[in-house]
């Protein structure tokens, strides 16, 4: 007899639950009412669904363990965004496991494929670009997974942060208003980052719309070191016409490529503009305030985790979770 091809979003679809409520309900664990998990086994067997003995060794089972995958440990934002996510963990009893991909989906995929064997309560993932068999194995294996610093309308399970394009348009179409025609941008190589490429995307876009006279130049700097990517992204540039304003991936490369332009005898703003990302504790140090944008990195970790903790326990919250950025005017670009 051919095996049924029902899964356990064909059982979540037709009790209008969660995957992950339909997980519990199978399993008998705590989370769920009695009448709901009657309702989801009846709809279960009325869909002839038959549960994958291997995902289920894989479940939760009153683990406290909460695995979280972060791109990199040299980034002030991840440390941010994982400092109010273990702070909510902790306070609700649940320890984390931690480990970095360094920006690559094939060492993700073996992370979770690692983690997985430990049978933890949740997973964290970074973004929302992974490779295919991330979310289909986290998935078949029921566990809450919480996507972060990204969003989409069809996450693994949720998802919480920033619309990246939606954000670099807003930080273009700013530097528009203020007459800038000549744009630059310097950060990751293309595809490295795919936030990163999000946001280049909304820049362009505001500058499509608007009176610019060239196309967004683009420096891909693939050195580690923040300050001297950003350096070395101004070098890059100026050896051609010098765009009137630059875009940086990060504040950090922002303030390298402020050095290298007094290095240059460019004045900032009047020769040249200069706009960073995150609002970093550095901007609010500097002696020039940088234009930026300020990200809600930890209360993204916070909502995240609250939102993670819901799920855990069986409780249906909102798949996407937007949260706004707030852009702050510094004196790095011209006057309004």
């Amino acid at each position: 007899m051919r095996r049924s091809s029902v899964g356990i979003r064909e059982v979540a679809e037709a009790a209008k639950v969660s995957m992950m409520t339909v997980s519990r309900a199978i399993r008998g664990v705590e989370g769920v009412s009695e009448k709901k998990r009657a309702e989801i086994l009846r709809i279960a067997k009325k869909l002839n669904y038959v549960p994958n003995s291997n995902a289920r060794s894989l479940a939760v089972e009153n683990s406290n363990l909460v695995g979280i995958s972060l791109p990199t440990f040299a980034n002030d934002v991840f440390a941010e965004i994982l400092a109010g996510m273990r702070g909510t963990f902790e306070g609700a009893g649940y320890a984390s496991v931690i480990d970095t991909t360094e920006y690559s989906p094939e060492s993700e995929q073996r992370w979770v494929e690692r983690l997985l064997t430990w049978r933890p309560a949740a997973v964290i993932l970074t973004g929302i670009d992974h490779l295919p068999d991330v979310g289909q194995k986290l998935r078949s294996a029921g566990i809450p997974t919480l996507e972060i610093w990204d969003v989409t309308a069809d996450p693994i399970d949720i998802c919480v942060g920033i619309d990246h394009e939606a954000a670099g348009y807003e930080l273009g179409r700013y530097a528009v208003t203020l007459g800038y025609q000549s744009p630059a941008y310097v950060g990751a190589p293309i595809g490295r980052d795919r936030r990163a490429d999000a946001r280049l995307r909304g820049i362009k876009r505001a500058f499509d719309e608007g009176p610019c006279s060239h196309p967004i130049r683009v420096a891909g700097r693939p050195e580690r070191h923040a300050f001297g990517a950003g350096a070395a992204g101004i070098d890059e540039l100026l050896q051609e016409s010098r765009p009137d304003v630059v875009f940086f991936l990060n504040d950090h490369m922002a303030f390298g490529g402020m050095m290298a332009c007094g290095r240059h005898g460019l004045r900032i703003p009047q020769d040249i503009g200069v706009v960073g990302f995150n609002a970093l504790d550095l901007t609010t140090v500097l002696p020039v305030p940088i234009t930026t944008a300020k990200t809600p990195r930890r209360q993204m970790g916070v909502v995240g985790a609250r939102n993670l903790l819901a799920r855990i326990h069986g409780v249906a919250t909102e798949r996407t979770t937007t949260l706004p950025i707030t852009l702050i005017a510094g004196e790095t670009t011209r006057g309004e």
